[in-house]
Protein backbone atom coordinates (compact mmCIF):
# COMPACT_ATOMS: atom_id res chain seq x y z
CA UNK A 1 0.00 0.00 0.00
CA UNK A 2 1.20 3.52 -0.80
CA UNK A 3 1.95 5.99 1.99
CA UNK A 4 -1.46 7.29 3.17
CA UNK A 5 0.18 10.47 4.52
CA UNK A 6 1.05 11.66 1.00
CA UNK A 7 -1.07 14.23 -0.79
CA UNK A 8 -2.17 12.70 -4.09
CA UNK A 9 -3.29 14.16 -7.42
CA UNK A 10 -4.83 12.67 -10.57
CA UNK A 11 -7.06 13.50 -13.50
CA UNK A 12 -10.57 12.31 -12.63
CA UNK A 13 -11.77 12.41 -16.26
CA UNK A 14 -10.72 9.87 -18.94
CA UNK A 15 -7.69 10.56 -21.16
CA UNK A 16 -8.51 12.34 -24.41
CA UNK A 17 -10.09 15.54 -25.65
CA UNK A 18 -13.32 16.71 -24.05
CA UNK A 19 -15.24 19.74 -22.95
CA UNK A 20 -14.18 19.46 -19.30
CA UNK A 21 -11.09 18.06 -17.60
CA UNK A 22 -11.19 17.48 -13.83
CA UNK A 23 -8.11 17.25 -11.62
CA UNK A 24 -8.56 15.97 -8.07
CA UNK A 25 -6.23 16.53 -5.09
CA UNK A 26 -6.55 14.84 -1.67
CA UNK A 27 -4.39 15.16 1.43
CA UNK A 28 -3.06 17.61 3.99
CA UNK A 29 -1.25 19.70 1.36
CA UNK A 30 -4.50 20.34 -0.56
CA UNK A 31 -5.06 23.64 1.30
CA UNK A 32 -1.52 24.91 0.58
CA UNK A 33 -1.76 23.79 -3.05
CA UNK A 34 -5.15 25.54 -3.42
CA UNK A 35 -3.67 28.82 -2.20
CA UNK A 36 -0.70 28.57 -4.56
CA UNK A 37 -2.67 27.45 -7.64
CA UNK A 38 -5.72 29.67 -7.09
CA UNK A 39 -4.30 32.58 -5.09
CA UNK A 40 -6.59 31.87 -2.12
CA UNK A 41 -8.65 29.08 -0.61
CA UNK A 42 -12.21 28.93 -2.05
CA UNK A 43 -15.25 28.83 0.20
CA UNK A 44 -16.00 25.21 1.20
CA UNK A 45 -18.38 23.34 -1.14
CA UNK A 46 -18.90 26.42 -3.33
CA UNK A 47 -18.02 26.38 -7.04
CA UNK A 48 -15.79 29.41 -7.73
CA UNK A 49 -14.43 30.59 -11.05
CA UNK A 50 -10.65 30.91 -10.77
CA UNK A 51 -7.45 31.11 -12.81
CA UNK A 52 -5.18 28.06 -12.38
CA UNK A 53 -1.46 28.89 -12.10
CA UNK A 54 1.69 26.80 -11.80
CA UNK A 55 4.43 27.05 -9.15
CA UNK A 56 6.07 29.97 -11.00
CA UNK A 57 2.83 31.90 -11.36
CA UNK A 58 2.35 31.04 -15.04
CA UNK A 59 -1.29 30.77 -16.11
CA UNK A 60 -2.27 27.21 -17.08
CA UNK A 61 -6.05 27.36 -17.41
CA UNK A 62 -9.20 28.84 -15.91
CA UNK A 63 -12.33 27.15 -14.63
CA UNK A 64 -14.25 26.12 -11.53
CA UNK A 65 -12.57 25.31 -8.22
CA UNK A 66 -14.20 23.32 -5.40
CA UNK A 67 -12.78 22.80 -1.93
CA UNK A 68 -14.05 20.16 0.54
CA UNK A 69 -12.54 20.38 4.02
CA UNK A 70 -11.95 17.24 6.09
CA UNK A 71 -13.75 15.18 7.20
CA UNK A 72 -16.69 16.16 4.97
CA UNK A 73 -15.20 15.02 1.69
CA UNK A 74 -15.18 11.87 -0.42
CA UNK A 75 -11.86 10.68 1.02
CA UNK A 76 -12.30 12.15 4.50
CA UNK A 77 -9.25 14.37 3.84
CA UNK A 78 -9.03 17.94 2.50
CA UNK A 79 -9.97 17.65 -1.19
CA UNK A 80 -9.49 20.15 -4.02
CA UNK A 81 -11.21 19.72 -7.38
CA UNK A 82 -10.24 21.81 -10.40
CA UNK A 83 -12.61 21.72 -13.37
CA UNK A 84 -10.96 23.20 -16.45
CA UNK A 85 -10.87 22.54 -20.18
CA UNK A 86 -10.58 18.96 -21.32
CA UNK A 87 -7.49 19.11 -23.53
CA UNK A 88 -4.97 16.35 -22.64
CA UNK A 89 -2.06 18.82 -22.55
CA UNK A 90 -3.92 21.27 -20.28
CA UNK A 91 -4.83 18.53 -17.80
CA UNK A 92 -1.29 17.14 -17.89
CA UNK A 93 0.26 20.58 -17.23
CA UNK A 94 -2.06 21.13 -14.28
CA UNK A 95 -1.21 17.73 -12.75
CA UNK A 96 2.52 18.38 -13.24
CA UNK A 97 2.22 21.80 -11.58
CA UNK A 98 0.51 20.25 -8.54
CA UNK A 99 3.18 17.51 -8.35
CA UNK A 100 5.80 20.28 -8.32
CA UNK A 101 4.02 21.76 -5.29
CA UNK A 102 4.50 18.57 -3.27
CA UNK A 103 1.77 16.13 -4.29
CA UNK A 104 2.36 12.69 -5.74
CA UNK A 105 0.50 11.05 -8.63
CA UNK A 106 -2.25 8.80 -7.31
CA UNK A 107 -2.22 5.07 -7.87
CA UNK A 108 -5.29 3.30 -9.33
CA UNK A 109 -8.18 3.46 -6.91
CA UNK A 110 -6.24 5.38 -4.28
CA UNK A 111 -8.94 8.02 -3.72
CA UNK A 112 -11.55 5.30 -3.07
CA UNK A 113 -9.05 3.38 -0.96
CA UNK A 114 -8.59 6.41 1.29
CA UNK A 115 -12.36 6.80 1.55
CA UNK A 116 -12.50 3.19 2.76
CA UNK A 117 -9.59 3.58 5.19
CA UNK A 118 -11.15 6.76 6.61
CA UNK A 119 -14.53 5.05 7.14
CA UNK A 120 -16.33 7.08 4.48
CA UNK A 121 -17.25 3.87 2.61
CA UNK A 122 -17.13 0.19 3.42
CA UNK A 123 -15.51 -2.20 0.95
CA UNK A 124 -18.80 -3.17 -0.71
CA UNK A 125 -19.59 0.49 -1.42
CA UNK A 126 -16.09 1.15 -2.73
CA UNK A 127 -16.34 -1.79 -5.15
CA UNK A 128 -19.79 -0.61 -6.22
CA UNK A 129 -18.21 2.55 -7.64
CA UNK A 130 -16.39 0.44 -10.25
CA UNK A 131 -19.51 -1.66 -10.84
CA UNK A 132 -21.54 1.48 -11.52
CA UNK A 133 -18.94 2.79 -13.97
CA UNK A 134 -18.73 -0.55 -15.82
CA UNK A 135 -22.44 -1.47 -15.73
CA UNK A 136 -23.55 -3.11 -18.97
CA UNK A 137 -27.31 -2.71 -18.52
CA UNK A 138 -29.62 -0.21 -16.85
CA UNK A 139 -30.61 -2.90 -14.33
CA UNK A 140 -26.93 -3.48 -13.45
CA UNK A 141 -26.42 0.27 -13.04
CA UNK A 142 -29.39 0.54 -10.67
CA UNK A 143 -28.16 -2.48 -8.72
CA UNK A 144 -24.66 -0.99 -8.41
CA UNK A 145 -26.20 2.24 -7.15
CA UNK A 146 -28.08 0.28 -4.48
CA UNK A 147 -24.81 -1.33 -3.38
CA UNK A 148 -23.17 2.10 -3.32
CA UNK A 149 -26.01 3.48 -1.19
CA UNK A 150 -25.48 0.67 1.35
CA UNK A 151 -28.28 -1.84 0.58
CA UNK A 152 -25.89 -4.81 0.28
CA UNK A 153 -23.92 -3.71 3.36
CA UNK A 154 -27.15 -3.43 5.37
CA UNK A 155 -28.18 -6.97 4.40
CA UNK A 156 -24.80 -8.32 5.51
CA UNK A 157 -25.02 -6.27 8.71
CA UNK A 158 -28.44 -7.71 9.61
CA UNK A 159 -27.11 -11.27 9.23
CA UNK A 160 -23.97 -10.43 11.21
CA UNK A 161 -26.16 -9.08 14.04
CA UNK A 162 -28.16 -12.34 14.05
CA UNK A 163 -24.91 -14.29 14.43
CA UNK A 164 -23.79 -11.98 17.23
CA UNK A 165 -27.01 -12.49 19.18
CA UNK A 166 -26.64 -16.26 18.76
CA UNK A 167 -23.07 -16.07 20.07
CA UNK A 168 -24.20 -14.09 23.11
CA UNK A 169 -26.88 -16.70 23.88
CA UNK A 170 -24.53 -19.67 23.45
CA UNK A 171 -21.60 -18.15 25.34
CA UNK A 172 -23.89 -17.20 28.23
CA UNK A 173 -24.98 -20.84 28.44
CA UNK A 174 -21.34 -21.94 28.49
CA UNK A 175 -20.40 -19.41 31.18
CA UNK A 176 -23.30 -20.34 33.51
CA UNK A 177 -23.62 -24.15 33.31
CA UNK A 178 -25.03 -24.37 36.84
CA UNK A 179 -28.26 -22.62 35.86
CA UNK A 180 -31.36 -24.82 36.02
CA UNK A 181 -32.45 -23.78 32.52
CA UNK A 182 -30.59 -25.54 29.70
CA UNK A 183 -29.98 -22.58 27.39
CA UNK A 184 -28.59 -24.86 24.66
CA UNK A 185 -31.93 -26.69 24.42
CA UNK A 186 -33.97 -23.51 24.68
CA UNK A 187 -36.62 -23.22 21.97
CA UNK A 188 -35.67 -19.57 21.48
CA UNK A 189 -32.16 -20.65 20.45
CA UNK A 190 -33.53 -23.23 18.04
CA UNK A 191 -35.85 -20.62 16.48
CA UNK A 192 -32.94 -18.21 16.15
CA UNK A 193 -30.90 -20.89 14.42
CA UNK A 194 -33.78 -21.51 11.99
CA UNK A 195 -34.17 -17.77 11.34
CA UNK A 196 -30.44 -17.39 10.74
CA UNK A 197 -30.39 -20.33 8.33
CA UNK A 198 -33.23 -18.69 6.41
CA UNK A 199 -31.34 -15.38 6.29
CA UNK A 200 -28.29 -17.15 4.86
CA UNK A 201 -30.44 -18.74 2.13
CA UNK A 202 -32.07 -15.43 1.16
CA UNK A 203 -28.79 -13.50 1.12
CA UNK A 204 -27.06 -16.21 -0.92
CA UNK A 205 -29.79 -15.99 -3.56
CA UNK A 206 -29.47 -12.19 -3.67
CA UNK A 207 -25.66 -12.30 -3.87
CA UNK A 208 -25.79 -14.93 -6.63
CA UNK A 209 -28.14 -12.71 -8.61
CA UNK A 210 -25.91 -9.71 -7.89
CA UNK A 211 -22.87 -11.51 -9.24
CA UNK A 212 -24.70 -12.43 -12.46
CA UNK A 213 -25.79 -8.79 -12.84
CA UNK A 214 -22.20 -7.57 -12.44
CA UNK A 215 -20.29 -10.21 -14.41
CA UNK A 216 -22.86 -10.96 -17.08
CA UNK A 217 -23.34 -14.32 -18.79
CA UNK A 218 -21.36 -15.67 -21.75
CA UNK A 219 -23.21 -17.83 -24.27
CA UNK A 220 -21.20 -19.55 -27.02
CA UNK A 221 -23.03 -20.46 -30.24
CA UNK A 222 -21.63 -23.57 -31.95
CA UNK A 223 -22.70 -26.10 -34.56
CA UNK A 224 -21.96 -27.37 -38.03
CA UNK A 225 -21.48 -24.93 -40.93
CA UNK A 226 -24.55 -23.31 -42.49
CA UNK A 227 -27.03 -24.15 -39.72
CA UNK A 228 -27.76 -20.47 -39.03
CA UNK A 229 -25.43 -19.58 -36.15
CA UNK A 230 -24.62 -16.12 -37.52
CA UNK A 231 -28.25 -15.51 -38.44
CA UNK A 232 -29.22 -16.29 -34.85
CA UNK A 233 -26.54 -13.90 -33.54
CA UNK A 234 -27.93 -11.15 -35.77
CA UNK A 235 -31.50 -11.91 -34.71
CA UNK A 236 -30.72 -11.83 -30.98
CA UNK A 237 -28.55 -8.70 -31.22
CA UNK A 238 -30.96 -6.85 -33.50
CA UNK A 239 -28.27 -5.90 -36.02
CA UNK A 240 -26.25 -7.35 -38.88
CA UNK A 241 -23.18 -8.05 -36.76
CA UNK A 242 -22.18 -11.18 -38.71
CA UNK A 243 -21.96 -11.80 -42.44
CA UNK A 244 -24.57 -14.31 -43.56
CA UNK A 245 -24.32 -16.12 -46.92
CA UNK A 246 -25.40 -19.41 -48.48
CA UNK A 247 -21.75 -20.52 -48.50
CA UNK A 248 -20.84 -22.90 -45.67
CA UNK A 249 -17.95 -21.72 -43.50
CA UNK A 250 -18.53 -17.97 -43.95
CA UNK A 251 -17.61 -17.28 -40.30
CA UNK A 252 -13.86 -17.72 -39.86
CA UNK A 253 -13.28 -15.94 -36.56
CA UNK A 254 -14.92 -15.26 -33.20
CA UNK A 255 -17.66 -12.61 -33.17
CA UNK A 256 -18.91 -11.13 -29.89
CA UNK A 257 -22.08 -9.13 -29.27
CA UNK A 258 -23.59 -7.80 -26.05
CA UNK A 259 -27.35 -8.05 -25.56
CA UNK A 260 -29.68 -7.19 -22.69
CA UNK A 261 -32.16 -9.85 -21.58
CA UNK A 262 -34.45 -8.28 -18.99
CA UNK A 263 -31.53 -6.56 -17.27
CA UNK A 264 -29.08 -9.46 -17.68
CA UNK A 265 -25.98 -8.58 -19.75
CA UNK A 266 -25.36 -11.51 -22.10
CA UNK A 267 -22.28 -11.83 -24.29
CA UNK A 268 -23.08 -13.87 -27.40
CA UNK A 269 -20.08 -15.53 -29.02
CA UNK A 270 -20.53 -16.67 -32.63
CA UNK A 271 -18.00 -19.26 -33.81
CA UNK A 272 -16.81 -20.92 -36.97
CA UNK A 273 -18.76 -24.01 -38.07
CA UNK A 274 -17.29 -27.25 -36.76
CA UNK A 275 -16.50 -29.75 -39.51
CA UNK A 276 -13.86 -32.13 -40.78
CA UNK A 277 -11.21 -31.22 -43.37
CA UNK A 278 -11.55 -27.41 -43.34
CA UNK A 279 -9.11 -25.15 -45.21
CA UNK A 280 -6.24 -23.55 -43.26
CA UNK A 281 -8.06 -20.31 -42.45
CA UNK A 282 -11.23 -22.08 -41.40
CA UNK A 283 -9.17 -24.54 -39.33
CA UNK A 284 -7.85 -21.64 -37.23
CA UNK A 285 -11.43 -20.41 -36.76
CA UNK A 286 -12.46 -23.86 -35.52
CA UNK A 287 -9.51 -23.92 -33.09
CA UNK A 288 -10.65 -20.58 -31.69
CA UNK A 289 -14.22 -21.84 -31.47
CA UNK A 290 -13.15 -24.80 -29.35
CA UNK A 291 -11.08 -22.49 -27.15
CA UNK A 292 -14.09 -20.18 -26.64
CA UNK A 293 -16.11 -23.15 -25.42
CA UNK A 294 -13.76 -23.55 -22.44
CA UNK A 295 -14.80 -20.17 -20.96
CA UNK A 296 -18.53 -20.44 -21.77
CA UNK A 297 -21.21 -20.13 -19.10
CA UNK A 298 -23.65 -21.86 -21.45
CA UNK A 299 -23.58 -23.38 -24.94
CA UNK A 300 -26.15 -23.21 -27.71
CA UNK A 301 -25.72 -26.14 -30.11
CA UNK A 302 -27.44 -25.08 -33.33
CA UNK A 303 -28.93 -27.67 -35.67
CA UNK A 304 -30.76 -27.43 -38.99
CA UNK A 305 -34.40 -28.30 -38.31
CA UNK A 306 -34.83 -29.48 -41.92
CA UNK A 307 -32.36 -32.30 -41.24
CA UNK A 308 -32.88 -35.39 -39.10
CA UNK A 309 -32.28 -34.87 -35.39
CA UNK A 310 -29.09 -36.37 -33.98
CA UNK A 311 -29.31 -38.36 -30.79
CA UNK A 312 -25.93 -37.14 -29.56
CA UNK A 313 -23.90 -34.00 -30.12
CA UNK A 314 -21.05 -34.47 -32.57
CA UNK A 315 -18.54 -32.44 -30.56
CA UNK A 316 -16.81 -33.11 -27.23
CA UNK A 317 -18.08 -30.20 -25.18
CA UNK A 318 -16.71 -29.05 -21.80
CA UNK A 319 -18.08 -30.89 -18.77
CA UNK A 320 -20.27 -28.96 -16.37
CA UNK A 321 -21.36 -26.35 -18.93
CA UNK A 322 -25.10 -26.48 -19.72
CA UNK A 323 -25.88 -27.19 -23.38
CA UNK A 324 -29.13 -26.29 -25.10
CA UNK A 325 -29.95 -27.74 -28.52
CA UNK A 326 -31.49 -25.15 -30.81
CA UNK A 327 -33.32 -26.41 -33.92
CA UNK A 328 -33.20 -23.53 -36.38
CA UNK A 329 -35.10 -22.96 -39.66
CA UNK A 330 -38.57 -23.94 -38.44
CA UNK A 331 -39.92 -21.70 -41.21
CA UNK A 332 -38.70 -24.40 -43.61
CA UNK A 333 -39.19 -27.54 -41.50
CA UNK A 334 -42.74 -26.84 -40.31
CA UNK A 335 -41.86 -27.55 -36.66
CA UNK A 336 -43.75 -25.62 -33.99
CA UNK A 337 -41.58 -22.85 -32.57
CA UNK A 338 -40.95 -22.86 -28.82
CA UNK A 339 -39.22 -24.84 -26.12
CA UNK A 340 -39.92 -28.58 -25.76
CA UNK A 341 -40.25 -30.43 -22.47
CA UNK A 342 -36.76 -31.82 -23.05
CA UNK A 343 -35.33 -28.28 -23.23
CA UNK A 344 -34.78 -28.18 -27.00
CA UNK A 345 -35.63 -24.82 -28.54
CA UNK A 346 -37.28 -24.68 -31.97
CA UNK A 347 -37.05 -21.35 -33.78
CA UNK A 348 -36.50 -19.47 -36.99
CA UNK A 349 -33.66 -16.95 -36.93
CA UNK A 350 -35.03 -15.66 -40.25
CA UNK A 351 -38.56 -14.80 -39.05
CA UNK A 352 -37.83 -14.42 -35.32
CA UNK A 353 -40.43 -17.01 -34.39
CA UNK A 354 -39.40 -18.87 -31.21
CA UNK A 355 -36.55 -16.48 -30.39
CA UNK A 356 -38.34 -15.23 -27.28
CA UNK A 357 -38.41 -18.83 -26.01
CA UNK A 358 -34.63 -18.92 -26.45
CA UNK A 359 -34.23 -15.67 -24.51
CA UNK A 360 -36.24 -17.21 -21.65
CA UNK A 361 -34.09 -20.32 -21.87
CA UNK A 362 -30.89 -18.27 -21.54
CA UNK A 363 -32.32 -16.61 -18.43
CA UNK A 364 -33.05 -20.05 -16.97
CA UNK A 365 -29.52 -21.23 -17.75
CA UNK A 366 -28.10 -18.20 -15.96
CA UNK A 367 -30.41 -18.76 -13.00
CA UNK A 368 -31.34 -15.11 -13.33
CA UNK A 369 -34.41 -13.49 -11.80
CA UNK A 370 -35.10 -9.81 -12.20
CA UNK A 371 -35.31 -8.64 -8.60
CA UNK A 372 -36.17 -5.12 -9.71
CA UNK A 373 -35.44 -2.39 -7.19
CA UNK A 374 -34.31 -4.98 -4.62
CA UNK A 375 -31.23 -6.05 -6.58
CA UNK A 376 -27.65 -5.11 -5.80
CA UNK A 377 -24.35 -6.02 -7.47
CA UNK A 378 -21.95 -8.55 -5.96
CA UNK A 379 -18.67 -10.24 -6.79
CA UNK A 380 -17.19 -13.73 -6.66
CA UNK A 381 -15.26 -12.90 -3.48
CA UNK A 382 -18.54 -11.87 -1.80
CA UNK A 383 -20.15 -15.19 -2.72
CA UNK A 384 -17.08 -17.17 -1.61
CA UNK A 385 -17.02 -15.41 1.78
CA UNK A 386 -20.78 -15.91 2.23
CA UNK A 387 -20.52 -19.61 1.44
CA UNK A 388 -17.71 -20.01 4.00
CA UNK A 389 -19.82 -18.15 6.58
CA UNK A 390 -22.78 -20.44 5.84
CA UNK A 391 -20.55 -23.53 6.07
CA UNK A 392 -19.25 -22.53 9.53
CA UNK A 393 -22.81 -21.82 10.69
CA UNK A 394 -24.06 -25.20 9.43
CA UNK A 395 -21.10 -27.02 11.04
CA UNK A 396 -21.81 -25.38 14.39
CA UNK A 397 -25.51 -26.14 14.18
CA UNK A 398 -24.81 -29.83 13.51
CA UNK A 399 -22.40 -29.93 16.48
CA UNK A 400 -25.13 -28.56 18.74
CA UNK A 401 -27.85 -30.89 17.45
CA UNK A 402 -25.73 -34.06 17.62
CA UNK A 403 -23.58 -33.53 20.73
CA UNK A 404 -24.88 -30.40 22.52
CA UNK A 405 -21.34 -29.03 22.00
CA UNK A 406 -21.91 -25.38 22.84
CA UNK A 407 -18.19 -24.57 22.64
CA UNK A 408 -18.01 -25.85 19.05
CA UNK A 409 -21.13 -23.89 18.08
CA UNK A 410 -19.71 -20.70 19.62
CA UNK A 411 -16.43 -21.09 17.73
CA UNK A 412 -18.15 -21.81 14.41
CA UNK A 413 -20.39 -18.78 14.90
CA UNK A 414 -17.29 -16.65 15.49
CA UNK A 415 -15.69 -17.96 12.30
CA UNK A 416 -18.94 -17.37 10.41
CA UNK A 417 -19.09 -13.78 11.64
CA UNK A 418 -15.45 -13.30 10.64
CA UNK A 419 -16.13 -14.55 7.09
CA UNK A 420 -19.02 -12.06 6.79
CA UNK A 421 -16.64 -9.31 7.91
CA UNK A 422 -14.48 -10.00 4.85
CA UNK A 423 -17.36 -8.90 2.62
CA UNK A 424 -17.63 -5.39 4.06
CA UNK A 425 -13.92 -5.06 4.82
CA UNK A 426 -14.29 -5.24 8.60
CA UNK A 427 -11.88 -8.20 8.38
CA UNK A 428 -9.49 -8.10 5.43
CA UNK A 429 -5.85 -8.76 4.61
CA UNK A 430 -3.79 -5.86 3.22
CA UNK A 431 -2.68 -7.84 0.16
CA UNK A 432 -6.32 -8.45 -0.84
CA UNK A 433 -7.11 -4.78 -0.23
CA UNK A 434 -4.38 -3.76 -2.68
CA UNK A 435 -5.64 -6.23 -5.27
CA UNK A 436 -9.21 -4.94 -5.03
CA UNK A 437 -8.32 -1.25 -5.45
CA UNK A 438 -5.85 -1.95 -8.27
CA UNK A 439 -8.91 -2.68 -10.44
CA UNK A 440 -10.05 0.94 -10.14
CA UNK A 441 -9.15 3.62 -12.66
CA UNK A 442 -6.71 6.36 -11.67
CA UNK A 443 -8.57 9.34 -10.23
CA UNK A 444 -11.23 7.20 -8.49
Amino acid sequence: MANPADTIVAAATPPGTGGIGIVRVSGDLAVTIARQVLGSLPEPRTATYRTFRGAGGDKIDAGLALYFPAPNSFTGEPVLELQGHGGPLVVSLLVEAIVALGARRAEPGEFSQRAFLNDKLDLIQAEAIVDLINAGTSQAARAALRSLSGAFSKAVGVLAEQLLQLRLHVEAAIDFPEEEIDFLSDERLLRRLDDCAGSFAVLKQEVTQGRILRDGFQVVIVGKPNVGKSSLLNCLSGQDAAIVTEVAGTTRDILREQIDIDGLAVELVDTAGLRENPDRVEEEGIRRARKALQSADAILWIQDATEAEHGELEENLPEGVPVTVVRNKTDLSGDVAGCSDAGTVYLSAKTGEGVEALRRRIRELAGYENLGEGAFTARKRHLDALERAAMHFATGRIALEQTQAGELLAEELRLSQQALGEITGAVLADDLLGKIFSEFCIGK
